[in-house]
């Protein structure tokens, strides 16, 4: 359904008067004279963890300043305007079955969803570059039915669903044989349960848009408490329902796209949340602690730092913190992805039965998605470029990018793909208050030595961000959570 127009004026508004309140204070008068303002907390991060965060405590009667370092609103959730009221994503897209607290927020905002195309048939190129078409609607789901695989793929992925079933998503450390899955990668595990050299080479197609990542860069521990954090409390997590469309993590979207919820978060927040303000120190003592921002210095009895690990250990903090918080953060380092995406006057793909869905065993993208709006008018299709292919893909010029995409879209749904009316990308890892996406990804043996440090509190800082989430940890609904979990602390802590 269309937005209310004037719901869209006021959110415009609403973060037009914020940045401008902003610009001023970073550029005129109110830089020269910084006064320390006095606030119950301080939320660090616009994202949906932050935003989450200050409007529980703003309703449980708290005084909030949330500062953010880039411009805008939403965090790793950024929308993209293609004219005429037409958004695509950046960054965060989809949600699906048990991601309730996404859903709740969305609903009291009144953002709705609706599905994601998913009707015709998904192609797959395999690693020897043939060719499959096939329903989502069969046993494997979203994943590829190559009989070459097929038995393999049935058995693996029943094995780590069953070996995550161990894993207590609020404490993946304490899960049996924790050291043990903890010291070896997914590629080695992988590798020693598999017979033939195609299916270790569709490994990839999983991890590089989940994680933005390589199999030999994902600890088997942390693999096995992201399938057990997909789900929520009444249902275990499963690799199905993290990898699917249908009835899985992929299944819809929201009118306006993703960051209207950010929008609408901030715009009832109001002038409570500054952007442009990088956090650079954080002081705290017994009576509180003081946040020192770009031309903005906030006092408050408690703070959130509800931003990535990574970016949350490049914050200078008096006094120091337990060095195992600053060992953890030197060990969360953020995934690496690329989002393409290409625009066409309509959704061409559908007409010869194809779904927009796309696996390639073989090309920069592994995996595409169908991202055109509700009434089907452009057609737009983006992909996942993550791990050694973005890093691949970084080295390339623009040209040469555009052309690789557009070759591989066409590859995949006929040759009217290399055609587009607009061709955009974000590089996530090239963004300076992000530093890569979709998710911290903690390196070998660092959450059996410092994951009790991901979430504890330290004095008066609270952490939040989907790095800290129990359930869907990397997602938005898991930012959320967090989010969530955090205010109920500092409420707790403030009484």
């Amino acid at each position: 359904m269309p937005l209310d127009p004037s719901i869209s004026r006021r959110r415009f508004l609403g973060t037009g008067a914020t940045a401008g309140a902003v610009v001023l204070a970073a550029g005129g008068t109110a830089a020269a004279r910084p006064t320390p303002r006095r606030v119950d907390v301080v939320v660090v991060g616009a994202g949906f963890a932050g935003l989450t965060a200050a409007r529980a405590l703003v309703r449980a009667g708290k005084s909030v300043v949330v500062l953010e370092a880039r411009g805008r609103v939403g965090g790793r959730v950024w929308n993209h305007p293609l004219g005429g009221g037409v958004i695509s994503e950046r960054g965060g897209t989809f949600v699906g079955p048990t991601q309730n607290r996404l859903l709740a927020l969305a609903k009291s905002l009144g953002v709705d969803t609706f599905k994601v195309y998913d009707e015709g048939e998904n192609i797959y190129i395999a690693p020897d570059g043939r060719r499959f078409r096939y329903s989502d609607t069969g046993p494997t789901g979203t994943a590829p039915p190559d009989p070459r695989i097929l038995v393999e793929l049935a058995v693996l992925a029943g094995k780590l669903d069953t070996m995550a079933r161990t894993v207590p998503v609020d404490a993946p450390w304490r899960t049996p044989g924790a050291a043990d899955y903890d010291a070896q990668t997914l590629k080695s595990f992988v590798d020693a349960n598999s017979a033939t050299d195609a299916f270790r080479r569709i490994a990839p197609l999983a991890t590089r848009p989940i994680f933005g990542a390589e199999p030999g860069e994902l600890s088997l521990l942390f693999t096995l408490f992201y399938i057990a954090a997909s789900g929520d409390e009444r249902h275990p997590g499963t690799f199905e329902r993290n990898f699917d469309t249908r009835d899985g993590a992929q299944e819809s979207r929201f009118h306006g796209g993703s960051q209207e919820i950010a929008f609408r978060m901030a715009n009832r927040l109001g002038r409570r949340v500054h952007l442009n303000r990088p956090v650079r120190r954080i002081d705290q003592d017994r009576s509180g602690v003081r946040v020192h921002a770009d031309g903005l210095t906030v006092r408050a009895r408690r703070a959130i730092i509800a931003i990535p690990p990574a970016l949350a250990g490049r914050i200078d903090y008096h006094p120091l913190l337990p060095f195992q918080r600053d060992q953890l953060t030197q060990r969360y380092g953020q995934g690496t992805l690329t989002k393409v995406a290409a625009v066409y006057p309509t959704p061409f793909w559908r007409a010869n039965g194809m779904t927009g869905q796309g696996l390639s065993a073989t090309g920069l993208m592994s995996a595409t998605f169908d991202d055109s709006p509700p009434g089907g008018r452009p057609g737009v299709l983006f992909g996942f470029v993550g791990g050694d292919q973005a890093r691949l893909y970084a080295t390339l010029s623009a040209t040469e990018k555009r052309r690789r995409i557009l070759d591989q879209f066409a590859e995949f749904f006929g040759d009217a793909a290399r055609r587009p009316t607009a061709f955009f990308e974000t590089a996530w890892s090239g963004e300076r208050w992000t530093r890569g996406c979709p998710v911290g990804i903690p390196a070998l043996g660092a959450l059996t030595a410092y994951g009790p440090y991901l979430r504890a509190p330290q004095g008066r800082l609270h952490w939040a961000g989907t790095e800290t989430s129990t359930y869907w940890n990397g997602y938005m609904d898991g930012a959320v959570r967090s989010g969530e979990r955090a205010a109920a602390e500092v409420r707790a802590a403030l009484h």
